[in-house]
């Protein structure tokens, strides 16, 4: 495909690289190739084992510090998930201990007030309950809402970075400087 078309298409001082493709010319930057020398084989199965798992850690950690602003991102993600789940669950169990607390404590009112008075008090006791549970379940809500604007905010950013450098493209440029980086060596 990539075809140059001399011997010397670009020096050390710019990065950029005559292409011929089809009969069309055009210049691009010179794409960084990393060589990687294969190594002597070793005559331990120990020592090549050795060698494999450094070279993949090295390569594990290259990758690490590639992604690791996104690596953050999702961590705080994680984290404020986690933290959702912990209030969640903490509001089930005291829920659940509400409930508990208000059978037995219907159970004393029962006892003790007459009839009218009891069904006000039982008719306080669950409007109460139901007002907890509303704004218990607007709580999680608000929090999903925010984690979710988070998560959009994260794919826009994605989304501008992926524009730009399309933009950044040569291609874009006025005419006269498109024409001067095709003549340009």
């Amino acid at each position: 495909m990539d075809q140059p078309s001399s011997p010397h298409t670009a020096n050390a001082a710019n990065e950029w690289e005559l292409c011929n493709e089809n009969g069309f010319i055009y210049k691009r930057k010179k794409r960084r190739r990393v060589l990687i020398e294969p190594a002597p084989l070793p005559a331990d199965p120990e020592e090549e084992e050795k060698r494999r798992r450094e070279w993949k850690r090295n390569n594990l950690l290259r990758v690490k510090e590639k992604y690791k602003k996104e690596i953050e991102e999702w961590e705080i993600l994680s984290k404020t998930l986690k933290v959702m789940q912990e209030k969640a669950l903490g509001f089930q169990f005291q829920q659940q201990e509400r409930e508990k607390l208000g059978e037995t404590e219907e159970k004393q009112r029962m006892a003790s007030f007459s009839g009218s008075e009891n069904k006000d008090n039982a008719s306080d006791f669950l409007v109460d309950e139901l007002l907890l549970q509303a704004e218990t379940r607007e709580m999680t809500i608000r929090d999903v809402s925010n984690l979710c604007d988070m998560a959009e905010a994260m794919c826009n950013a994605q989304e501008e970075r992926l524009k730009q450098s399309y933009f950044d493209l040569p291609i874009w440029a006025s005419l006269p400087d498109l024409m001067a980086s095709f003549c340009d060596e």
